[in-house]
């Protein structure tokens, strides 16, 4: 299935000829400090891949589990820290954006605006993303299935803007649980916009860490649910990663840590040289 080729800055996701995408980057943008630290490890690590690379960190992030959870640094000193990694490492940058308020201002820094899970129902969020002509990256939620993002693209096509990418993150199974359906990728792949897989939060255990006061992981997860992804079929790798997860300020159970990020990438790009060409995702 030929889809649309969406360009984030530099970097074209789901182009016939081009290489998978990386989307990586820490869960919250802590401090500029650890950005940085994570922006210069990574633009090494995909030019080692050969993969394009959009750095992925958020400003705020209001769907935490408790209200005293730390959120980030705001709007304006995160978008601030955002516009420095991409001026110093010339990199695009993604970010989350939960209010339609929130679209037009990040939209002056960022690349692409991404959806939360939470809110790709929330059609004047996803109305007032489009609108600002950006990517966007809409998260399928826990609760819907593969085929109901169709209306998600509606949505967005709506505005002109057909810049849109869904990505696949699980599907909630129970309580606190997560599983991945696989056959989802290809089925959104079908609506005609390139695919991304979540590696690191379809490992997420909601509300089931320290009590129910934070989410929990299966960070030993990611690798073997990345390659399947792979396998399958994807256009772009999303991962949560940190030097120190264990001392990550937001989702320290799911992100993977920075020193085990080249040995995936090298089994993902082994694995999506042979699928890509056999999937028809090249011509």
């Amino acid at each position: 299935m030929r889809v649309r080729a969406v360009s984030v800055g530099d970097v074209v996701v789901g182009a016939p000829e081009g290489p998978l995408a990386l989307i990586a980057g820490p869960c919250v943008a802590e401090s500029l400090a650890l950005c940085r630290e994570v922006a210069a490890a990574l633009k090494e690590m995909a030019a080692e891949a050969g993969v394009g690379l959009i750095f992925k960190a958020s400003f705020d992030k209001a769907n935490r589990t408790a209200g005293d959870s730390f959120r980030g640094l705001g709007m304006e000193e995160g978008l601030a820290v955002l516009a420095a990694i991409r001026d110093e490492f010339h990199l695009p940058v993604l970010t989350d954006v939960h209010e339609t308020w929130q679209c037009p201002i990040a939209a002056r820094t960022c690349d692409a605006l991404q959806i939360p899970a939470f809110l790709s129902r929330q059609t004047d969020l996803i109305l007032a993303a489009a609108n600002t002509g950006r990517a966007v990256n809409v998260k399928k939620g826990q609760f819907l299935a593969p085929w109901d993002m169709r209306n998600v693209a509606g949505k967005v096509e709506s505005t002109g803007n057909r810049n849109l990418l869904f990505t696949e993150r699980g599907v909630s199974f129970g309580y606190n649980t997560l599983v991945v359906d696989m056959t989802a990728l290809p089925q959104m792949r079908q609506i005609g916009y390139p695919v991304v897989f979540d590696a690191t939060h379809s490992v997420q255990r909601p509300g089931a860490g320290a009590g129910g006061s934070v989410s929990g992981g299966q960070r030993e997860h990611i690798a073997p649910l990345a390659r399947a992804a792979a396998a399958v079929g994807i256009d772009a790798l999303f991962l949560e990663v940190h030097p120190r997860p264990e001392e990550g300020l937001s989702d320290a159970a799911t992100m993977l840590a920075l020193a085990d990020l080249p040995s995936l990438l090298r089994s993902i790009v082994a694995i999506d040289s042979i699928v890509r060409p056999s999937a028809g995702l090249h011509p």
